[in-house]
């Protein structure tokens, strides 16, 4: 797969993003070309990224501002579109984000400074002097729902800027496994340790490059004790009866809610 920053009318499916919005239509039909150009025409200052890839069928183009949409637009979270459409129409709009973000961020080689360019071959760029390739990056993070007979473990999050509950999470660490993730990362923030880990399902999280992979555990042993950097609160919750948790459309929402 490549990338081409000269889109065309092609049977592309064509996604506007903007931060953490999809632009929509306001009739909820498709997106085609000719709404592209109407955007273009008038929000010229806020684009960031216009490209295509072919080989997916999906073209993008992105915008750091929303505030000089014509009308017949508007902007919707990624996490509600996703809840409300399948997986394999989510995943394009997924796509469309993290391959924005991602080119918004590599421009420049990180060994020898030269601009990277498309390459020819690949979703992914080159450097002309010192032939290193860059490829869209992933990070791997964990997300835990801990249970302990009937309750389930919620935290708040010191850096969430909304005063929700939701799973114990974080990034997966250099020379890990995956289960060592989820073990460290639930010690680290309220002191617990876990077994019987089981592994429940996985989400794109291109805020920006982030793999979410789902996981179940039991409570072994050990009181909660908070890192107060990173945990504001955690408590033990009847599932039926949560405080305010993530929203549809989030891995979170699936695990808290059995949906997985």
């Amino acid at each position: 797969m490549a990338l081409n920053d000269n889109p065309t009318p092609t049977n592309n499916e064509w996604f506007v993003v903007c931060n953490r919005e999809l632009i929509l239509r306001t009739d909820n039909e498709k997106m085609q070309f000719a709404d592209i150009e109407k955007i273009k025409s008038l929000c010229e200052s806020d684009i960031t990224a216009f490209f295509e890839e072919k080989e997916t069928g999906i073209g993008v183009l992105s915008l750091k501002s929303k505030q000089n949409l014509p009308q017949g637009y508007t902007g919707k979270e990624l996490r509600l579109y996703f809840a409300e459409n399948d997986e394999d129409t989510s995943a394009k709009a997924f796509r469309a984000k993290a391959l924005a973000e991602w080119r918004q961020s590599t421009v420049f080689c990180a060994h020898c400074g030269t601009k990277l360019i498309n390459s020819q071959t690949f979703t992914a760029m080159d450097c002309p002097a010192c032939q290193r390739q860059y490829f869209p990056r992933i990070d791997p993070c964990v997300i835990v729902l801990v249970s302990k007979g009937d309750k389930i473990l919620l935290a708040r999050h010191v850096q969430r800027n909304q005063d929700i509950y939701a799973c114990i999470a974080g990034f997966v660490e250099a020379g890990e496994s995956i289960e060592q993730a989820v073990r460290r990362e639930i010690l680290e923030e309220v002191g617990l340790k876990v077994k019987n880990i089981t592994y429940a399902g996985s989400q794109s999280w291109p805020f920006p490059q982030q793999l979410m992979l789902g996981f179940r555990a039991e409570y072994e042993s050990g009181d909660i004790a908070l890192q107060r950097d990173e945990i504001a609160d955690a408590q033990w919750f009847d599932r039926n009866a949560c405080p305010a948790c993530p929203k549809p459309g989030s891995l979170a929402h699936k695990l808290i809610y059995g949906k997985y």
